[in-house]
C-alpha cells in the first residue's frame, strides 16, 4: 500500500526527507509557504558533517554532487581577540573534507530537483485523526488529507501545536546580521582579515562573527546579550537614517575594539535582528498517529553548526525506514521519534552550554570551546 505523505516546509530538513522517498520510489509531496525558490534570501553559508549532513546526502544519492559544490577551503577558523592579536589560525588540510561548507541557496536548489514542491502553500493547522487521515488546512482556506503529515517548518512551526503545547524561548542573545560583497575586490584588507573560511572574536557578553559565503560574499554576525526588547532595533530601520542609527548603536556596543574589526560593521550594507530562540533541551511529546516532526520544529537549538545537519540526518533516517517497512507508517514513526528525541537531546545540551561559552562573561572559555572541537 502506498500511503500519502506529505511535508510542511521545505528547508534543508523536508527536502532531504522526500529526496531519499523520492530516490526509493515513493511520492511525497512538500508544501513551501514562500512564493517560489528566489522569494527571499536564503541565508549564509552551513558546514555539513560527514557524520551528518553529508551522510543524509549519500543517502539521497547527491553526495558526489554536493563535493562538486561544495567548499573544503570553507573550514578555515581565525579566532582573534578583541584587540586585533591572532589567537588561533586553523586551516584544513587539502584532502580535509570533514566539515565543508555550501551556501544555503546551493544547497537548497541540489535537494530540489525532481520533487514535487507546491510553491505558495502556507498551512495554518494541521488535525490530525479525521476519518481520512491528518487534515492540512491553508492560507487560502483549501484543505487536504494526508496518511503522514511530517512538519519540517522551522522555529515557529504550524505542525507543532498538533503534538506539543511549547513554544520558542528566547536565549538572551540576539545576533545582528550585516554582510559584505565582492570582499577580495572591494575589501582586500577584510578579506585578508577574514581569512578563506571563518573568523571570530569574543569579548564580555558578545561575540563578532565573519563567514565567507561563495562568490566574495560574506556574512557577518554581531552576537551581543541583551532583552529581547532592548537589542538593536533594526525594525523599521530600512531606509539609510535607519541603517546608519543601527550601525552606530552596534559600533557603541563594541567601542574599544581594533579598527579593522569595526570596520565588518561600519562597511556593512543592511542589517537585521535575529534573536536566538531555543526549544526545551528535553522537548518530546506524546506520539500522534499521522503526524511527526523534524529539525527546528522538533527541537530548535542555538545555530552552532549542528541544527542543519541533524535535521537533514533525520529526514534521510525516517525516509528509509518509511521505505523499508510502508505496512507500517505509525510504528515507524514512533520508532524513530524516541531514536530523535534522544540523540536530539544530547545535542541541545551541547549546543546550550555552548552559546553560554561562546558569549558569556568569559572570553576565555569560547577559546578553550574552540580547542576542544578543532582538529589538531
Amino acid at each position: 500500500m502506498r500511503h500519502r505523505i506529505a511535508v510542511v516546509g521545505g528547508g534543508p530538513a523536508g527536502l532531504t526527507f522526500a529526496r531519499v522517498l523520492h530516490r526509493r520510489g515513493h511520492p511525497v509531496t512538500v508544501f513551501e509557504r514562500d512564493a517560489g525558490p528566489g522569494a527571499r534570501p536564503p541565508g549564509g553559508t552551513i558546514d555539513l558533517h560527514e557524520g551528518m549532513g553529508q551522510r543524509a546526502l549519500d543517502k539521497a544519492g547527491l553526495l558526489a554532487e554536493f563535493r562538486a559544490l561544495s567548499r573544503p577551503e570553507g573550514q578555515a577558523m581565525r579566532i582573534l581577540a578583541p584587540d586585533g592579536t591572532v589567537l588561533r589560525d586553523w586551516r584544513p588540510r587539502p584532502d580535509d573534507r570533514a566539515n565543508p561548507e555550501i551556501d544555503r541557496g546551493q544547497l537548497r536548489d541540489l535537494l530540489l530537483g525532481p520533487l514535487d514542491v507546491r510553491w505558495g502553500h502556507g498551512v495554518t493547522e494541521v488535525r490530525p485523526g479525521t476519518r481520512d487521515g491528518a487534515l492540512l488546512r491553508f492560507a487560502d482556506g483549501r484543505q487536504e488529507t494526508f496518511d503522514l503529515v511530517v512538519g519540517a517548518d522551522g522555529a515557529w512551526s504550524r505542525v507543532r501545536p498538533a503534538l506539543s503545547a511549547a513554544t520558542p524561548q528566547y536565549t538572551g542573545v540576539t545576533a545582528v546580521e550585516t554582510s559584505l560583497d565582492d570582499v577580495d575586490t572591494r575589501h582586500p584588507d577584510l578579506a585578508r582579515l577574514i581569512g578563506d573560511g571563518s573568523m571570530a572574536v569574543y569579548g564580555v557578553n558578545r561575540a563578532l562573527v565573519a563567514q565567507r559565503n561563495s562568490g566574495g560574499h560574506v556574512k557577518v554576525y554581531a552576537q551581543f546579550r541583551a532583552p529581547l526588547d532592548r537589542r538593536a532595533d533594526t525594525e523599521g530601520d530600512t531606509g539609510p537614517d535607519g541603517v546608519e542609527a543601527v550601525r552606530g548603536r552596534l559600533l557603541a556596543l563594541f567601542e574599544g575594539w581594533a579598527d579593522p574589526l569595526l570596520d565588518l560593521l561600519r562597511r556593512g550594507t543592511a542589517f537585521a535582528d535575529r534573536p536566538l530562540h531555543v526549544l526545551p533541551v528535553s522537548h518530546t511529546w506524546d506520539h500522534v498517529p499521522g503526524v511527526t516532526l523534524l529539525g527546528d520544529a522538533a527541537h530548535l537549538m542555538p545555530p552552532l553548526g549542528v541544527g542543519a545537519n541533524l535535521a537533514m540526518l533525520e529526514g534521510a533516517e525516517l525516509a528509509e525506514s518509511l521505505a523499508a517497512d510502508p505496512g507500517d507508517p505509525d510504528g515507524v514513526v514512533r520508532a524513530f521519534e524516541e531514536r530523535m528525541w534522544e540523540r536530539a537531546g544530547r545535542w541541545a545540551k551541547m549546543t546550550a552550554d555552548g552559546l553560554e561559552r561562546l558569549v558569556g562573561p568569559d572570553p576565555a572559555t569560547a577559546l578553550a570551546l574552540f580547542d576542544e572541537v578543532q582538529p589538531s
